[in-house]
């Protein structure tokens, strides 16, 4: 099933303010056809030690509760 990019950035939209308080951002990269998104985390996000925290409960939880198609997540450097 192909994964509207749309939704994704929608998603990703709704979770940039919460990144944003804390100097940091999210852009997305790719969308793989078997379900994964690849972002990229910008600003303080690129190197926090809590950056995989944020990419899973975070970032993941939101993109899977609105588009469960999507298998993970995954951040590129």
């Amino acid at each position: 099933m192909k994964i509207n990019k749309n939704r994704v950035l929608s998603v990703l939209d709704s979770v940039r303010p919460y990144l944003k308080e804390d100097e940091g951002d999210v852009e997305l990269f790719n969308i793989t056809e078997d379900g994964i998104v690849k972002v990229k985390l910008l600003g303080a996000c690129y190197d926090c030690p809590m950056s995989q925290m944020t990419l899973r409960a975070g970032i993941e939880r939101a993109l899977i509760k609105e588009i469960p198609s999507i298998k993970r997540v995954e951040a590129i450097s």
